[in-house]
């Protein structure tokens, strides 16, 4: 995601590569919302683009509701830049 800032990032909590879930919200002109499914070697990658934050942000409520699970935004050092 360079030349995107990063926003927010959730994770569900869960280590395994078949049951990790990370989601990042980010924006450059547009807003931008990606999804893996897996680890970050084998997982699938989703991504949308939203003209505004509130478009993104009912994305990334969608995506975190279906999920179920332990999700909890992550912050700092913890929220690290979405895959490329």
């Amino acid at each position: 995601m360079s030349g995107k800032e990063l926003v927010a990032r959730w994770w569900n909590g869960t280590w395994g590569r078949l049951t990790r879930r990370d989601v990042w919200l980010a924006r450059e002109i547009r807003w931008h919302v990606v999804a893996r499914a897996g680890d970050s070697e084998t997982g699938k990658v989703l991504r949308w683009e939203f003209d505004t934050e509130d478009e993104a942000r009912q994305m990334v409520r969608r995506l975190v509701q279906a999920e179920g699970g332990q999700w909890r935004e992550m912050n700092g050092d913890a929220a690290t830049q979405a895959p490329k």
